[in-house]
């Protein structure tokens, strides 16, 4: 809402005004995310199989409806719910509706973590309730790669992935076959000990087309001008390390620009981990149509016919001979002189991509936690992620990501939750009494990858944004969930706090007696 009273101010102002928000006051205005309440079902045959599933329930919009608000709630949960399965049929019925709470929007994940937590968690349950082993259940019901490509019954097809490979690499790292020995010691010690598997899928944002626009200067740097937006993902490596690849120009000369609308005409945006295969696939084309003005201005430079140049690693040759003109040198040259009609007087390129289709990052984590019955404590001991992001263009990028994604999925498993009190006052107005995970609730993570490149964007990446977060939130609180068995329990709503946990197995206890 405070968009409005800067753009005014501004304008009667005349000059720039920014906006600077205290803690407190932005628990108010900035948006939430994540309040809804689910009814989940899933309808099995004798063996096991899928044949259906279901979600009925409700959204909480806030008192104001942002941009995007209503499709978090319920259309990207119903698009996610499928995940890795074979489910014939599905049903998805949820209304969103206006609260006296702060305004819903597009937090991490953004309908994909809560869609992949409803499936994993109707599966343990469906499990138990069958007596199938969990993980029998699960390889029953993965959709296979020989059905790719395969038309979920969310209404989007997938076009690639291998989940069964992935969720045995999973198993393999994470040890799962000597978790019974781990149990045992952690009874010794006092300690209630679960474990959780969990497959996810999570389909990137829907198709849009991207600003592919490089600009070649008289100082020998090169400008990507693209109409995603960096704000903390790294887009300036990754964007550089693709334009280098394609048209062999130096890393370190590459300068990204974005958000200036003077010369982003088209774009958009970041969000939907859409941006390394929307923005890669305008690089890519760009680039190609680079290579074509270069052919023609260095035939012109070399004195060839144009059929004869090839073009490899950043140099135009004429075929079947050693002369050649390197791409940057034929930049400068095209700037320092004149060329006659016909011969391009730059090799700058203004393209805009069509859309690119939605991609399917996948994986599979693996969480084992402790549990300190007398508190209700919850420790998170072992963690193990493998994922399917497709071409991944830089490792310790992605790597960054996946690990801040998870540890959002276990502040929402295990600590975050605003609270209002009857008055409708927020008493979590600060990171005093709001738990946000800090570095001591979150292990060290052994993680794999196992890609297979997606066939409908020419780097065949598939995005990661959002994939530590869908596939972290349901697989700690199965985890939990699992350590709780032995008291009975088969369910606790969300965050998993330590009274909530205590309450838990104080209330088993008095029934069990």
């Amino acid at each position: 809402p405070e968009y409005m009273c800067i753009l005014y101010a501004a304008k009667a102002l005349g000059r720039p005004v920014k906006w600077l928000d205290e803690r407190s006051t932005s628990f108010l205005s900035d948006s939430h995310g994540r309040a809804q309440k689910i009814h989940a079902e899933l309808a099995l045959d004798a063996e096991g199989h899928f044949l259906a599933a279901k979600l009925s329930g409700y959204g909480n919009l806030g008192a104001y409806i942002t941009g995007v608000a209503p499709s978090p709630l319920s259309l990207n949960t119903g698009k996610n719910f499928s995940s890795v399965y074979r489910t014939p049929l599905m049903a998805v019925d949820i209304k969103t509706v206006l609260t006296n709470t702060t305004l819903m929007g597009a937090y991490r994940g953004a309908g994909r973590p809560e869609a992949n937590y409803y499936m994993e968690r109707l599966i343990d349950r469906a499990a138990d309730e069958m007596g199938i082993n969990r993980l029998t259940l699960r390889k029953r019901n993965f959709i296979k790669p020989n059905q790719m490509p395969f038309p979920a019954s969310s209404g989007v097809t997938y076009d690639s992935g291998d989940f069964q490979a992935v969720f045995n690499k999973a198993l393999e790292i994470s040890d799962h076959e000597n978790f019974a020995k781990r149990k045992k010691e952690s009874k010794k010690a006092g300690k209630l000990r679960g474990i959780a598997v969990g497959s996810y899928l999570e389909v990137t944002a829907p198709p849009s087309p991207e600003l592919g626009k490089i600009v070649f200067d008289p100082d020998g740097s090169i400008q990507l001008i693209t109409g995603t937006l960096d704000y903390g993902q790294g887009h300036a490596t990754p964007f550089a390390q693709v334009l280098s690849a394609q048209l062999g120009v130096p890393f370190e000369s590459i300068k990204l620009v974005q958000g200036d609308s003077d010369i982003v005409h088209a774009g958009n945006g970041t969000g939907g981990s859409r941006s390394i295969t929307a923005s890669g696939m305008a690089i890519v084309e760009a680039s190609k149509l680079v290579i074509e003005k270069g052919k023609r201005a260095a035939a012109h430079m070399l004195e060839a016919s144009e059929a004869d140049i090839e073009f490899e690693g950043g140099s135009f040759t004429i075929a079947g001979t050693d002369r050649s003109i390197d791409i940057m040198e034929l930049a400068k040259r095209l700037h320092d002189g004149k060329v006659p009609d016909g011969v391009p007087d730059s090799l700058d390129v203004d393209h805009t991509s069509e859309p690119v289709p939605s991609a399917f990052p996948n994986g599979c984590h693996v969480a084992e936690v402790e549990i300190d019955p007398e508190t209700g404590v919850v420790e998170i001991v072992r963690y193990s992620a493998v994922n399917d992001f497709g071409t991944v263009i830089n490792p310790m990028l992605v790597a960054g990501q996946l690990h801040g994604g998870v540890v959002q999925g276990i502040g929402q498993a295990l600590m975050e939750h605003v609270r209002y009190d009857e008055s409708g006052q927020p008493i979590t107005g600060s990171l005093m009494d709001y738990a946000l995970p800090r570095a001591g609730d979150v292990p060290n993570m052994t993680v794999g990858d196992h890609p297979v490149p997606a066939t409908t964007n020419p780097l065949g990446s598939k995005g990661c944004g959002e994939a530590g977060c869908a596939g972290s939130l349901s697989t700690v609180v199965n985890a939990v969930v699992d350590a709780l068995s032995d008291y009975g329990i088969k369910h606790i709503d969300m965050p998993l706090t330590p009274e909530r946990v205590w309450r838990a197995i104080q209330d088993a206890k008095r029934k069990a007696a």
